[in-house]
């Protein structure tokens, strides 16, 4: 069969193609494919002499057909073929029916494989272009794996040239995207970080689409991009625009290349470097100048590209967070912004000025624009732009303004779209206390925020103006006085019958001197509501009601025949209801006046502990995001914490803590005041802080008399203690316990043990005198684990020294599977010893137990602290009493080296003081250990000697349990 004439079209699917186009009808194009299907399956099983133009004709006739939404079931090896073929065109086809219609697992990929590695290894650069190509599209793992090697050396060869470069990048990042570990960094991470410096601009932005990707998994192999980066960022922001007139875009110089670099420099801390930090600087500031200029052109893809890199820049500048003019700066061009009658560009504004609001250098230049941003959430008509500008009113915040922010967030919750009103409600709930001057303005804040939108007020929110309240007395008449009002209109949200009953229960007698709101009058007033609510808010009413037989004696009578010996009480189908009528009735004929006031006394002051409301807002907005946000790594800008001072850590001998200013959730949901004989509040989930996104669930009511111990990183309670116990049953110690317990002394998550059935892994959160330890069980064995029970003991003074309470997991671990069990911990005093963790378990019919030491030191509830030589020196001469001291002269465990020594001892939690000590050989360290009962201040000294391999360890405190624990502690790590 005679070839295609040079220059020829494929007349025949050009054909094929304007009679599929000219049928009519469903049936005509069918019966047309199949005609063709049959003519192409009878030329490749007829004609043996089918040269390369006819073979590639058919295949892309096949091609055409699939593209249809046809399946074909042939013609794949004659495309394979093609791939032999030496002319570009039969190629071309070939790789692109095997990149369309050939799957990575299928038969035909033993085939296909060596054709990509021949072409690879040639000299042809286009055939090279076509297999990287192909090999991008169809690559899976097990693939990107045998070709690591290859496309690297192409990516980075002298003789490749710019087309082979750019699809070797392109091909290389799809193949991380497939297997992340598909390059070895230390053999070719320099070589891919020189190719910014490339000349040509086109490989230059290939290469720096693989490098962002590379920078995010693995930061540190790439760190020499940061130069090379902002060299290359400063060309482009400084050169003409006809310099690079290839690769400018609507007048915008290389706007994709710019936006790349920009992302890059995200991913690592500012420039220590002085000329790359300035030269840095300039290229931001020539961006922010170039946002000034007028626009030269009207085309919308010219404003696009243009705000694509300003935007991209200031988010850079945001990160580094180091430069105050550059902060006003771009606070004030995104200003200019707020007003823009494009709706994305003002929805970006407000984004990007809310991050711009939590730094100190930009927060007053963001305040500025408040009156524009109260304007835009009354007059914008995008809801998405509306919650933008709720969010920068939230941000921006502050006790000089808190009122007028607050004010004009309840003004719009009326209007408020509905989908953002519960997130709204918690952000006015988290200014209003955390700003409140006067708390009387705090709590009619929150009733006005129930009374405007009752049905998206959490528990959370109404249990904090309950624990606010009960915790200050010069408010408690007020908020009984607003609460009593509030409860007389006629139509009234059932979240504020829970807060009036709470409080009224409470504090009622405080405004029971008036008629108008004398006992009877509130009593009448909460009971005409108690048949319009449902059985919870019902049984917290009953409560308030037995409170009120203790508050106000003369109404005993009536409130036991009106309510607790009501037929629909005390034969109601809510056994809650129906146990609370009968004890109540039964409390009140037996007890005493004495004792009865003894049980239903005046609740004491909730813990002063962390709020939960930013911690529901912070998870609430983590899902509402999803993947948008990108994770900040240690190092990536993160910003000092504020050290306690030296004058703190030497009045921290025997101090009692000072309060924490927010007050803390309950461990269960306030109902009234109920005795704690008699109170079944029921716990709320528990929060995510290992991130572990399922649903965990709901934990077991709190038992009577169980501590108060609150989740200090914001979820609201734990169930009850039922895995925490003494030390009966406990087992000895498991092999290899106590070496797995000494290696956490300055970790906080890692493997704590592992063997061939189960892997116990920790993830552990600080924070001052309390903790959070996650446990995570994973099964390595074949079956299930049945029957799996954990507990955590405190044997001897320790049950007095720490206060544990551990999350109840189920009872099977599926093969394969992880459970996660979270444990609160509280140090209530110093202690030596560990809690145990005591595991059982069955496997396959065999009972098995292991014990091991739960890792939490007296050293976890360190405290670091920065202090002067002479400060130093003069707080350790003061800590000389007997006691105070405890010195240990051991041999070195390891190598002593000065850089491991210094993470080991900030591990511990300890502030490394460098140049106190007259020795530069030796390393000094302070901290405070908070404890419920004191802040004991820390001093260490550690002097090693590299000549003996023996270091001498000094611990100086005010306590000498704990210089001693301390000090054994630390013994280990050395």
């Amino acid at each position: 069969m005679p070839s295609n004439p040079k220059g020829e079209a494929m007349r025949g699917l050009s054909v094929f193609i304007s009679d599929i186009r000219a049928c009519k009808s469903r049936e005509a194009e069918r019966k047309r494919i199949n005609k063709e299907l049959a003519n192409i399956r009878t030329k490749f099983k007829g004609d043996k002499q089918l040269d390369g133009y006819q073979k590639k004709k058919y295949v892309c006739k096949l091609l055409f057909i699939f593209l249809l939404g046809n399946d074909i079931d042939f013609g794949h090896i004659e495309a394979v073929n093609l791939l032999s073929s030496l002319k570009y065109t039969e190629k071309q086809i070939g790789y692109l029916f095997i990149s369309v219609l050939v799957g990575a697992n299928s038969d035909l990929m033993k085939l296909v494989v060596p054709s990509i590695r021949n072409d690879l290894s040639g000299r042809n650069p286009v055939f090279v272009s076509l297999a990287l190509q192909c090999l991008a599209n169809i690559a899976d793992p097990e693939m990107a794996d045998s070709f690591q090697n290859e496309v690297p050396r192409l990516l980075t060869a002298v003789e490749s040239n710019e087309g082979v470069k750019q699809c070797a990048a392109l091909c290389l990042l799809r193949m991380l995207r497939q297997k992340p570990d598909a390059i070895k960094h230390k053999d070719w991470a320099d070589r891919i970080t020189h190719l910014v410096s490339e000349k040509h601009l086109g490989v230059v932005t290939a290469a720096s689409s693989l490098i962002n990707e590379l920078v995010t998994k693995f930061p540190e192999p790439y760190q020499g991009i940061v130069p090379l980066a902002v060299s290359r960022l400063s060309r482009i922001v400084s050169v003409a625009v006809s310099e690079l007139q290839d690769y400018t875009y609507y007048f915008v110089p290389a706007p994709w290349l710019s936006v790349k670099l920009l992302q890059i420099l995200q991913n690592y801390p500012p420039p220590e470097d002085p000329g790359v930090r300035g030269r840095l600087c300039e290229a931001l500031e020539a961006i922010l100048n170039r946002a000034q200029d007028p626009p030269k052109s009207k085309k919308v893809q010219h404003s696009n590209a243009k705000n694509s890199v300003l935007f991209e820049a200031i988010n850079l500048i945001i990160h580094m967070d180091s430069e105050p003019n550059l902060l006003v700066r771009a606070c004030n061009q995104l200003g200019q912004f707020l007003q823009h009658r494009e709706t994305n560009l003002r929805y970006l504004a407000l984004e990007t000025m809310s991050r711009l609001a939590v730094s100190e250098f930009s927060h007053e230049a963001v305040r500025k624009h408040q009156e524009t941003v109260v304007n835009q959430l009354k007059t914008e008509r995008d809801v998405s732009v509306r919650q933008r500008a709720v969010d920068l009113l939230y941000a921006m915040c502050d006790k000089t303004n808190a009122e007028r922010i607050v004010a004009e967030m309840l003004t719009y919750l009326e209007s408020a779209d509905y989908s953002i009103r519960e997130e709204m409600v918690l952000k006015v709930a988290i200014l209003a206390e955390k700003f409140a001057v006067d708390y009387t303005w705090y709590v009619d804040t929150i009733l006005n925020l129930i009374r405007l939108a009752g049905d998206y007020v959490s528990e959370e929110v109404w249990y904090r103006v309950i624990q606010i309240v009960t915790n200050r007395d010069d408010v408690q008449g007020y908020a009984a006085k607003t609460v009593f009002e509030a409860l007389q209109a006629p139509a009234c949200h059932e979240n504020m019958i829970k807060v009036g009953g709470y409080v009224l229960g409470e504090f009622g007698n405080l405004i029971a001197g008036d008629s108008r709101s004398s006992p009877m009058v509130q009593f009448e007033l909460l009971h005409s509501k108690y048949h319009l609510c449902s059985s919870p808010t019902r049984s917290l009413l009953l409560s308030t009601y037995v409170k009120f037989i203790n508050l106000f004696p003369e109404m005993k009578a009536h409130i036991q025949k009106t309510v607790l010996q009501s037929d629909s009480n005390v034969r109601s189908s809510d056994v809650e209801i129906q146990q609370r009528a009968v004890e109540y009735q039964r409390l009140a004929d037996v007890a005493s006046a004495d004792v009865l006031a003894t049980v239903l006394e005046e609740m004491p002051p909730f813990p002063e502990r962390e709020s939960s409301l930013l911690a529901k807002l912070k998870k609430k907005k983590g899902e509402a995001a999803g993947g948008r946000s990108k994770e900040r790594r240690p190092g990536a800008g993160t910003q000092s914490t504020t050290s306690p001072s030296a004058a703190t850590i030497a009045a921290a001998g025997a101090t009692e803590p000072a309060a924490v200013p927010v007050v803390a959730m309950p461990v269960a949901a306030p109902v009234a005041a109920a005795p704690a004989a008699v109170a079944a509040p029921v716990a709320a989930p528990i929060a995510d802080l290992l991130g572990n996104s399922e649903p965990e669930p709901a934990a077991a009511p709190a038992a009577s008399g169980a501590s108060a111990l609150v989740d200090i990183f914001g979820s609201d309670s734990f169930g009850a203690s039922a895995s925490v116990g003494a030390s009966a049953g406990v087992g000895a110690l498991s092999p290899g316990a106590q070496e797995a317990y000494d290696k956490f002394c300055s970790r906080l998550s890692g493997v704590l043990f592992e063997n061939n059935m189960l892997q116990i892994g920790l993830k552990s959160e600080y924070r001052q005198n309390l903790g959070r330890v996650g446990v995570f069980f994973g099964n390595k064995a074949q079956g299930p684990l049945q029957n799996f029970v954990t507990a955590v003991h405190c044997q001897g003074e320790l049950a007095q020294q720490l206060t544990i309470q551990a999350k109840p997991i189920g009872s099977t671990v599926d093969a394969g599977a992880q459970v996660q069990q979270l444990v609160n911990v509280e140090c209530l005093a110093n202690f030596t010893d560990a809690p145990l963790l005591d595991i059982r378990y069955t496997v396959n019919g065999a009972p098995e137990q292991l014990t091991l030491k739960l890792p939490v030191h007296v050293t976890r509830f360190f405290e670091s602290t920065q202090m002067t030589s002479s400060d130093f020196f003069t707080r350790w001469k003061a800590l000389s009493n007997p006691g105070q001291e405890n010195q240990k002269i051991f041999k070195a465990n390891f190598p002593i080296e000065t850089e491991a020594t210094k993470t080991k001892l900030t591990g511990l939690g300890v502030a490394y003081i460098d140049g106190v000590d007259p020795n530069p050989d030796n390393f000094v360290s302070a901290g405070i250990v908070h404890t419920t009962q004191a802040q004991v201040g820390v001093l260490i000294r550690l002097e090693p000697n590299s000549q003996a391999q023996m270091y001498r360890l000094t611990v100086r405190a005010s306590r000498d349990v704990v210089s001693q624990s301390v000090c054994n502690l630390l013994l280990s790590q050395f």
